[in-house]
């Protein structure tokens, strides 16, 4: 379930205009998928879409507000927003592992390729853990490994 990713423009084939594909990996073009939620016009219905949507806040930058709105309070103290808008590194790409949902706790197992500087790539794994509280998706922590 991997892709390239990046905020890359390819040519739409039904309409013959450039179409920006979601840097998650989707294949999907940005505003469909994780740029609706960047934008505050719909809240992610799933962990996935979740864990998706804050890697492309990460991996474009300039989305630390969303950033923090989606992170559970108590595991966000100290975190800003101005702090999360910036980019650290250049995030490649997106691999979900594994992700399950059992009423309002969930889980996302996935890599995240990364690069910082001219340095080689290298790879982030997580399972991050996502609890549901009035209707919203939140971003409680990981397991890193």
């Amino acid at each position: 379930m991997g892709g390239r990713v990046g905020y890359q423009p390819s040519m739409n084939k039904e309409s013959s205009s450039m179409a920006d594909y979601c840097a998650c990996g989707s294949n999907k073009v940005f505003d469909k998928c994780c740029g609706r939620f960047l934008s505050g016009a719909q809240q992610p219905r799933t962990p996935e879409q979740l864990m998706r949507s804050r890697f492309s806040a990460y991996a474009l930058g300039g989305h630390g507000d969303y950033l923090l709105k989606t992170w559970f309070p108590a595991t966000a103290r100290g975190l800003t927003a101005a702090a999360l808008s910036g980019r650290s590194c250049d995030w490649t790409r997106l691999e979900i592992l594994a992700k399950s949902q059992d009423g309002d706790r969930g889980l996302v197992e996935f890599n995240a390729w990364f690069r910082q500087g001219q340095g080689s790539e290298e790879v982030l794994h997580e399972k991050s853990v996502f609890q549901r509280i009035n209707g919203r998706w939140l971003y409680v922590g990981g397991e890193v490994g």
